[in-house]
Parts: structure tokens; C-alpha cells; sequence
């Protein structure tokens, strides 16, 4: 709403002309009294001037004390022009705070209300949170229950002893008056009985729902009537527009925001009256507001002359209605509504919370002694816990972070692999020196010449690319007699070179692998110290959310939870409240519609405050005035609701 007071409060500073300035009036420097006054006057302008401070709103006090520069300067003599302007425009200024103030109070009892809708939706949405809060409210009903029949006895036997009149025997009025008094008690109890609990077991929990209900549609009305006087206020109130009116009506042009201001604050103060009565619906308020505006007869919108206005309407009888909204309406309002949303509303903590107390304070002697009994197992289980925790840390935390550093920093002893780094090279030197004793040792049969050197350096070579053609054909000679080649030739000694072999391709495999895993090592260091940070994380945020109290009522549970609800429901909530406008009228919003809408944005705003990013915040500031612009229709608000659902659904949804 500051944003909107800064708004008006510009407007009504275009309307004032250079002429107007205290400076340029002639009896300014001559009359002593008169310039004290203006400079009065011109110090409690500047004081409510929104460009002081243009975030912040003044308080009562202040405009009380603002006011009271008119008020006490109050007397037979009539004022200057230039006081006459200055009075006015302090008038204008004090207005425009305290429309500001009414706003942010409206808003202020608006929202919870929601939040205990929500409340009493859950409560009554499952029969375990029924029957739960039926017994946190069953104290409250016991003695609402034992008040009654209090009253109810008090009532009867005092009809009965007028009834019955002076008896002589003293002792048998007295026996007759205790047998009476019991059993107009019993019939009393009974009575109330089978009218709040019933002749079925489930009559209370049935009753507690009707209760429940029947809270929800209250909190329901004054959540319609707040938003509605919201609307009204924000159509109706201080509309002000500086561009309108031509030089041929300059006068009346003038004095236009002064009309204004004299309809603006009894509509203020019929707003503020009325809102609290729940009784009545939207359209029944409305009525009620407009019609007390067209009974005071104070007001006459016909007459916008200066000559006219000023016998009529004095910057005093003003000050003394600003005066009246600020030291009566609005702490009445704030008071009433308290009281309606704690009739109302979400039970206190001490109701929703006695059981859980009671029962920790009833068993509080006995959880001691239990203590005092197992304390050494105690003792032992608190050791074993810190112990496991630490181990925790030391063994999924600690030493996987080491090895992901070691890892970036090519440590050697890092290094992941499942085989020795000269296995390869042995086994393939001894594959080598067999295939080659081998061939040495069975030269070819048609030439029985030994090897030179050319020749053991071709098998060589030809054994580093696997071909071992010398040793298998030995094999395939060899086997065509098994039993003479195992006894006298050389079957078993090429089977066992053709197992080195095999042991060779096997750990070139294994290389292959290696290798692999060695160009990953650093996803691997990751994935083994994900599953600890994981953990950390959960008990951090779980931590965090467990001691962390709600500031104030409107939290509603902790304020995590009321960010997943703003993220998930308010754009929904705006687009269904958009689509289901039933104004007619170039489908522009109703005062209850509108006053419901600026509701769900601020709640919109507040959660972007929170969530969406500095540097993107201004642009969703923009879009947020589209979407509570009326000027546009209800077609621009709803591609205005679009486009920041998809637009910032990352960040609200």
C-alpha cells in the first residue's frame, strides 16, 4: 500500500500551483502571528509528505500530532489565504497517510484469515485431525457445559425457594431444599447432556464438525467483507486525477482534490464501521457503506466553488473526523477483529497444545526416576551415538573428500586399480622367453638348423602381437598322438605355453579396464562422498526446520510450509479468481473480487520477495501491476497471470 500512497500523495502535489507557495503570499513577512502559523503548517506538510521517506508510512501518533497544528490554531479569527491553502493541503496529506493505514490494517486481519481456512479445511478434511482437535477444544466445551448448568440451576432453584415460600420446620425445609436442588441439577445435567452429546456415540464428534463448519463460513464472511471494504477504498477512495479538467474551469479544476478529500474520509470511516459485521454479506455491505455516505448531510458533492466549499467544510470539522477515525474507528476495528478471529479462528497454542504439556508434566517424576535407574545404559547409548556420528563423518565425509582432492591433485597412491602395474610386463617377457626356448629348442625338421638372430627377433615380434604359429604348430602335431606326444614329444609344454597366453590376453583385458576406470576416478571419488553429504544436508535442514518458531500468527506452522503453499496455489488462485469474474460491466472486477485479488498478490509479492532473484525482481514488480491494473479488463489481468506463471513458475510453482 506504500506504493499506492506514494502514488496518490504525487497526484496531490501536481494539483498545487507555484502560486500556492507560502513564500510568494505578500502579508507573509509582516504578520508575526500569521507567518508562525504557515511555518506550523509547512513543517507538518513536509512531516506527511511521502517524499520524506516514500517507503514508510507515518503512524497515528504522528498524524495526531499533525492534526493538531489545525486543531489548536483553532479560533474567532478568520485564517489567511496562504493558511487557508496550507490547512487544506495538510488535510489532503493526513488523508492520504491515514487511507495508507486503514489499507495496511485491512491487509494485515485479511491474510490470516485465509491461513485459518486452511485450518479449519484440514480439520475437517480428515477424521483423525477431527477427533484430535475435538479433544484439544474438549476442556473449552466442558466448561462452557458446566457454566450452563450453573446458571441454569442458579435460575430454577431460586424460581423453586420463591415459590415455596417460609416453612416452620427449619430441618425439613432444608432436606427438601438440598432433595430439589439435586435433582434440578440432574435434570439440568441430563437436559444439556442429550443436547450436546446426543444418544449416539459419534454425536459430540458430529457436533464438533457442525461447530467447526460453522467457524470456517464466519471466517469465511469476514474474509469476503475485508476484501470488499479493501475494494472499495482502492476504487472509491482518493481518486484523484491532476490531468483532468481545462483552462475554461481552472477554479473548479483547483478545488477538485478538496471534494475529494471531504467524500474520501467519511467513506474511510463507514468502511472502517461496517467491515466488521459479519452478519451481513458483500452486496449488503456495500449497500450499508454507500448509504450512510448519502445520509450525511454534511457532504454535498454538487457544490465544487471555493466560495461554497469553505462555509461548509472547514479544514477543523476535518481534522476533528480525521481525529475521530484515528482515536476511535480504527482501534475499533483493530480490536474487533482480533476478537472475531480468536471467537473464530485457529484455536491458541495453549488449547491445541495442553494435552501434549499435561502429559510430559504428569510424567515428568517418572521419566526421572527412569533415568536415574538406566543412567549408566544411558550414559552408554549417548557414547555409542557421538561415536557412530563421528565415525560417520570421519569415514563418509572426511575420507571420501580426501580422496576426491588427492584425485584432482593426481596423487599416485590414489590411483584406482585392481592390477599391478608390472604384471603385464612380466608375464609377457616370460611368454616371450618360453615361445622362444621353445622354438630353440625344435628348429625346423627340413632345414635342422638352429635360429639366428633375425629369425628369434621375427618371433619375438610376432609374439608381442599375440602369434605364437612356431608353438601351436608343435601343438597341432602333437596331438594328433596325444599319448606319445604327452610322453616323448612336446604336448603338455605347448598346452602350458598356450596357458601363459591365455594369462597374457586376460590381463591386457584388465588393463583395458583399468584404464577406465582410472580416466572416471573422479566420479567415482564423487559418488562415494555423495551418500554422506546426502545425509549431512537432510539432518541440517531437519535441524533447522525443528527449532525454528513461527514469528507471528499469520505463519501458519512453520514458514517453509507456507512457501510451498504460496508457490503451489496463489498464481492458481489469481487465475481462478480472474476467470470466474461475474461483473458485467466491460468485465471489470467487483469491489470483493478486487479486494480478494490484491490479497492474493501481495501474498504473490511477499513470496517473490523472498524467492525470485534481485536482478529479475523489478520485472516481476512490473508484471504484478499489470496484473492489479483495472484500467486493462479482466482479459489483460489473466495474460498478465499467464505470463508469470510460465515466466516464474521456477521460482512460485
Amino acid at each position: 500500500s506504500s506504493s499506492q500512497v506514494r502514488t496518490i500523495d504525487e497526484q496531490l502535489d501536481r494539483f498545487q500551483s507555484p502560486a500556492e507557495d507560502p513564500s510568494a503570499d505578500d502579508g507573509f513577512a509582516i504578520e508575526t502571528e500569521s507567518q508562525f502559523r504557515v511555518l506550523k503548517l509547512t513543517q507538518a506538510i513536509k512531516s506527511l509528505s511521502m517524499a520524506a521517506s516514500p517507503h514508510k508510512l507515518r503512524s497515528t501518533n504522528a498524524l495526531w500530532a499533525a492534526l493538531q497544528t489545525i486543531l489548536s490554531g483553532e479560533s474567532s479569527t478568520v485564517p489567511s489565504p496562504t493558511e487557508q491553502e496550507l490547512e487544506w493541503l495538510l488535510i489532503g496529506k493526513a488523508t492520504i497517510q491515514l487511507y495508507g493505514l486503514v489499507i495496511n490494517a485491512l491487509l494485515e486481519r485479511t491474510l490470516p484469515l485465509g491461513h485459518d481456512i486452511w485450518y479449519w479445511d484440514s480439520v475437517l478434511g480428515s477424521k483423525f485431525n477431527t477427533g484430535l482437535s475435538a479433544i484439544q477444544s474438549s476442556p473449552q466445551y466442558l466448561w462452557q457445559i458446566s457454566k450452563d448448568v450453573y446458571h441454569d440451576v442458579r435460575q430454577q432453584s431460586r424460581n423453586s425457594y420463591q415459590s415455596a415460600g417460609n416453612e416452620s420446620d427449619v430441618l425439613d425445609t432444608i432436606s427438601r431444599r438440598w432433595s430439589k436442588f439435586y435433582q434440578i441439577l440432574r435434570k439440568s445435567v441430563r437436559r444439556r447432556s442429550l443436547t450436546i452429546w446426543g444418544s449416539k456415540p459419534i454425536a459430540p464428534l458430529m457436533r464438533f464438525r457442525a461447530d467447526a463448519r460453522a467457524k470456517q463460513n464466519y471466517i469465511k464472511r469476514a474474509r469476503e467483507m475485508s476484501a470488499c471494504g479493501i475494494g472499495i477504498l482502492m476504487d472509491e477512495c482518493l481518486t484523484l486525477d491532476p490531468n483532468k479538467g481545462n483552462e475554461s474551469s481552472i477554479n473548479d479544476h483547483e478545488n477538485e482534490w478538496k471534494v475529494v478529500i471531504i467524500k474520501s474520509i467519511p467513506l474511510i470511516d463507514a468502511v472502517l464501521r461496517n467491515v466488521t459485521a459479519i452478519d451481513q454479506d458483500a452486496g449488503n455491505f456495500e449497500d450499508t457503506v454507500f448509504a450512510n455516505l448519502e445520509d450525511d448531510s454534511d457532504i454535498d458533492t454538487s457544490q465544487k466553488g471555493s466560495a461554497d466549499i469553505e462555509p461548509m467544510r472547514r479544514p477543523v470539522v476535518l481534522a476533528n473526523q480525521l481525529e475521530g477515525i484515528l482515536r476511535e474507528s480504527l482501534p475499533t476495528y483493530k480490536a474487533v477483529s482480533i476478537s472475531q478471529a480468536a471467537q473464530y479462528g485457529r484455536p491458541s497454542m495453549f488449547v491445541r497444545y495442553w494435552l501434549p504439556v499435561s502429559i510430559m508434566i504428569l510424567s515428568a517424576s517418572t521419566t526421572f526416576r527412569f533415568a536415574v535407574r538406566h543412567k549408566a545404559q544411558i550414559q552408554t547409548w549417548i557414547s555409542d551415538l557421538g561415536t557412530t556420528m563421528l565415525d560417520f563423518w570421519t569415514n563418509w565425509v572426511l575420507e571420501p573428500s580426501k580422496k576426491v582432492i588427492a584425485t584432482i591433485r593426481h596423487d599416485e597412491d590414489s590411483e584406482i586399480a585392481i592390477m599391478s602395474r608390472k604384471s603385464l610386463e612380466g608375464d609377457r617377457a616370460s611368454l616371450e622367453r618360453m615361445v622362444i626356448d621353445f622354438a630353440m629348442d625344435n628348429p625346423d625338421p627340413a632345414t635342422g638348423q638352429t635360429l639366428n638372430e633375425m629369425e628369434l627377433s621375427s618371433i619375438r615380434a610376432k609374439v608381442k602381437e599375440g602369434d605364437l604359429t612356431s608353438v601351436l604348430k608343435a601343438y597341432e602335431k602333437d596331438i594328433r598322438r596325444p599319448l606319445i606326444g604327452t610322453l616323448g614329444g612336446n604336448l603338455i609344454r605347448a598346452l602350458l605355453i598356450q596357458v601363459q597366453k591365455t594369462k597374457v590376453d586376460i590381463e591386457v583385458a584388465v588393463g583395458g579396464i583399468d584404464s577406465l576406470l582410472k580416466s572416471q576416478e573422479l566420479v567415482f571419488g564423487f559418488v562415494g562422498l555423495t551418500p554422506g553429504i546426502l545425509v549431512c544436508v537432510a539432518i541440517g535442514r531437519w535441524l533447522k526446520s525443528a527449532f525454528r518458531a513461527p514469528t507471528d500468527r499469520t505463519d501458519f506452522g512453520a514458514q517453509s510450509r507456507m512457501l510451498r503453499v504460496l508457490r503451489s496455489a496463489t498464481p492458481h488462485k489469481i487465475d481462478r479468481l480472474l476467470s470466474a469474474s461475474s461483473s458485467s460491466n466491460n468485465r471489470l472486477l467487483t469491489y470483493k473480487e478486487h479486494g480478494l485479488l490484491l490479497c492474493e498478490v501481495y501474498e504473490l509479492r511477499q513470496c517473490g520477495q523472498r524467492m525470485i532473484p534481485n536482478e529479475l525482481y523489478p520485472d516481476f514488480l512490473e508484471e504484478v501491476n499489470d496484473l492489479v491494473d483495472l484500467r486493462v479488463g479482466v482479459e489483460r489481468q489473466l495474460r498478465a497471470a499467464n505470463r508469470i506463471r510460465w515466466a516464474y513458475k521456477k521460482w512460485l510453482l
